[in-house]
C-alpha cells in the first residue's frame, strides 16, 4: 500500500479516537509582501477555522538566502549582534551577524556587508565594489568565539572572487615586485603571490557551510562576471577585463594552494566568493535549505505530524532548484508525511511539474483572489487561501 494511504488511514484512525492533528507550518518569506514569520501566523490563522482543535507548530524557514539569519537566530534561540564594518565601496555601515543558540556557530549574510542593497543603481561599480566587510563579519564572530560558521552568500555587490574578505582576513596580495595589491581591483591583473602567512590562525581550525544554491564556475560563459556580473553593473567594456583579472587570480590561487578553481562548480558564486573560501578556508557548499534543516534539526520535529505546509511568494519551475519549499517536501515525504504547498502564485504550467513533490498545492492567486489585491492585501488573501487549503485535506 503507498505510504501516503497508510497516513490518511492513521490520521483518520487518530481523529476517531479524538486525537488532535498536528500540523506543521513551515514557508519560506513571501517577498515583498510577508516575512516567514509572518506568513506562518496567517496560515496558521486560516486553518485554525477549518481545524480549531488541530495542534500547530510554526518553523518559518529560509533557503540561505534574504531572511536566513533572522530565521536561524530565532528558531535557535541565538543572539543577533550588530558591528561596524565596510560596505562594498568601503564606507562604515551597521552590520549584523548572529550567534546561534549553541554559542559556537554563527550565521552571516554577506549582503549585511557587501550586498547590492548596501548601493544605489549609479553606485555600482565591480571595480570597486569589495567583499572586505564580510571579512570583517567573519573576524568579529572569531572574536566573539565562533568555530562554526554557516554564510548565507546572496545578493552581493561585488565581483572580486572574494580578494576583499581574504584581505579582511590577514592574505596580502602582491605583484612581481612584492607591493601589496590594495582595493584597486584593475591592478589585480599584476597579482603574481598571494602571501598567506598572516591569514587568521584560528581560521584552520573552523567549519564554513557556504549556503550556495548555484554550480557556476569563477570564469567563461557561466561564470560569474558573465551570469551575476551585469546586475553588478558589469557592462560589455568591463566584462573582459574583469574576466581577465579573475583569470589571473585563479592561475595564482593554483599556485598557492595547489587548487585548481578555474571550473569548481559553485566557485563563482556571490562574484567568485565560493572561490575565496575553497581555496582558502575549510569550506563546504552546500544547498542553503538543507544546511538550515539540519541546524534546526527539522527531521525530528516530523515524528507525528499529520501535514506539513510549506510555501513561497512564486511557485515555478525554479522552485525544483533547490528553494525552501522542495527541501521541506523532500524531508517530509522521506518522513512519510504529507505535504502542501500554499504559495502566493502558482500557474497552472507550473502545477504539473509541482504535483510529483507536494501532495496538494493551492495558490493565492485564484478565481476569487487577483495578483493585485494580493500583493495589495497580503494577510486576508493568505488567511482566505489556506482556509481553502485546510478544506482540501
Amino acid at each position: 500500500m503507498h505510504y501516503q494511504k497508510i497516513h490518511t488511514t492513521l490520521i483518520c484512525k487518530r481523529l476517531l479516537e479524538g486525537e488532535p492533528m498536528h500540523i506543521i507550518i513551515s514557508p519560506d518569506s513571501f517577498k515583498g509582501t510577508l516575512t516567514a514569520k509572518e506568513a506562518a501566523q496567517t496560515m496558521k490563522d486560516g486553518l485554525l477555522r477549518v481545524f480549531p482543535r488541530a495542534q500547530y507548530t510554526l518553523i518559518p524557514i529560509a533557503d540561505g538566502g534574504e531572511g536566513t539569519l533572522e530565521v536561524l537566530v530565532e528558531l535557535t534561540e541565538g543572539q543577533m549582534q550588530q558591528v561596524v564594518v565596510e560596505d562594498p565601496l568601503g564606507r562604515p555601515v551597521d552590520a549584523r551577524f548572529g550567534i546561534l543558540g549553541d554559542g559556537k556557530t554563527a550565521v552571516i549574510e554577506m549582503a549585511e556587508a557587501s550586498g547590492i542593497m548596501r548601493v544605489t543603481k549609479s553606485e555600482r561599480n565591480p571595480f570597486r565594489a569589495s567583499t572586505y566587510g564580510t571579512g570583517e563579519l567573519i573576524r568579529h564572530a572569531l572574536d566573539a568565539g565562533c568555530r562554526h560558521f554557516i554564510l548565507a552568500i546572496g545578493g552581493s555587490a561585488t565581483n572580486d572572487g572574494g580578494i576583499g574578505a581574504m584581505r579582511a582576513l590577514g592574505a596580502r596580495f602582491l605583484d612581481g615586485s612584492g607591493k601589496v595589491l590594495e582595493t584597486d581591483l584593475p591592478s589585480y591583473q599584476e597579482l603574481a603571490t598571494i602571501d598567506l602567512a598572516g591569514l587568521d590562525s584560528r581560521l584552520p581550525k573552523c567549519r564554513f557551510d557556504i549556503a550556495c544554491d548555484v554550480d557556476n564556475p569563477l570564469l567563461g560563459e557561466r561564470g560569474a562576471t558573465a551570469i551575476f556580473g551585469p546586475q553588478k553593473g558589469v557592462d560589455r567594456r568591463h566584462h573582459d577585463v574583469l574576466e581577465s583579472i579573475l583569470a589571473r587570480y585563479a592561475q595564482v590561487v593554483e599556485e598557492t594552494t595547489g587548487k585548481s578553481v578555474h571550473e569548481l562548480p559553485g566557485a563563482g558564486a556571490a562574484g567568485g566568493l565560493g572561490t575565496a573560501f575553497l581555496a582558502f578556508l575549510p569550506s563546504t557548499l552546500r544547498p542553503g535549505i538543507e544546511i538550515i534543516l539540519d541546524e534546526i534539526d527539522f527531521d525530528s520535529k516530523l515524528d507525528g505530524a499529520s501535514w506539513v505546509v510549506t510555501g513561497e511568494g512564486k511557485s515555478d519551475v525554479q522552485t525544483l532548484s533547490g528553494k525552501a519549499p522542495l527541501g521541506i517536501a523532500f524531508r517530509a515525504k522521506k518522513a512519510g508525511v504529507p505535504v502542501a504547498l500554499l504559495s502566493g502564485m502558482v500557474r497552472e504550467e507550473d502545477r504539473v511539474l509541482l504535483a510529483p513533490h507536494f501532495d496538494l498545492i493551492e495558490s493565492i492567486v485564484s478565481p476569487s483572489c487577483h495578483l493585485e489585491e494580493a500583493l495589495s492585501q497580503p494577510v486576508p488573501a493568505l488567511l482566505a487561501a489556506a482556509e481553502r487549503l485546510g478544506k482540501s485535506f
